[in-house]
């Protein structure tokens, strides 16, 4: 086998990989937990994350990860990690993931119009967004709830030169997690207390957050529509 073909082949089955080193990753971190010299989920879980903290968000941000990247910028707070450094990490691990997802799609072609029939409707939206909008959807994929693995898939079906996607993507992911890192490291102390509050008051806390969720979710299904329907006028 030469090199162009191995190359080939690692690309084709980079998400199997990944998935593999990702599995194996967090059942180590599971047994790390189980083992924790602290007692209590809760005391084990932030000692985890004081251990392996920057481990934990890069592989958090592949499998997306807003969460993970206010839990960096608390972490920075509490001086657990360093700012700059969890910046630098988390946007790599954005970009892993989504140079994973362009290449599912530049390689497998069949797999994804075979397996993935039920998701049609958001290519469909995805190949809509870079058509109208270009390299920029690059960057708006990263804030758009639904399309986040679609679109790299849909961009990695297309023609679009992979080294420029590469460029974008990994510029894009470094602001994606400054602009969400930042703000969760300057707010450290009010987000604590926020959750203080929401562990002690959980029965109001757990509807408001399953109504938050869902409001976004009907957001986002309802631009998704608007899309569609604007298509289909012309």
């Amino acid at each position: 086998m030469n090199e162009k073909s191995f190359l080939n082949n690692l690309k084709a089955n980079s998400g199997k990989i990944i998935l593999c080193i990702t599995i194996i990753v967090f059942s180590y971190i599971g047994v790390q937990l189980y083992h924790a010299p602290v007692s209590g989920l809760e005391n084990k879980f932030i000692y985890l994350l004081e251990q392996y903290g920057y481990i934990i968000l890069f592989f958090w941000c592949i499998m997306e990860g807003e969460m993970a990247l206010i839990m960096a910028g608390i972490l920075s707070h509490t001086g657990d990690m360093m700012l700059p450094l969890a910046i630098f990490i988390a946007g790599l691990g954005g970009f892993a993931g989504d140079q994973i997802y362009f290449y599912i799609g530049r390689h497998n072609k069949k797999y994804i119009y075979t397996k993935l029939k039920k998701q049609r409707r958001k290519f469909a939206i995805a190949h809509i967004l870079l058509k109208n909008h270009g390299w920029p959807i690059i960057f708006m994929q990263r804030y758009m709830y639904g399309l986040r693995t679609i679109i790299p898939m849909s961009i990695g079906l297309t023609r679009y030169s992979g080294k420029k996607f590469a460029i974008i993507n990994l510029f894009s992911a470094w602001v994606w997690a400054g602009i969400t890192i930042i703000p969760a490291w300057y707010l450290g102390e009010e987000i604590l207390t926020i959750l203080k509050k929401a562990k002690e008051f959980w029965y109001l806390a757990l509807p408001l957050a399953g109504g938050f969720l869902t409001f976004i979710f009907m957001f986002f299904k309802q631009v998704e529509n608007k899309i569609l329907m604007k298509r289909r006028n012309r």
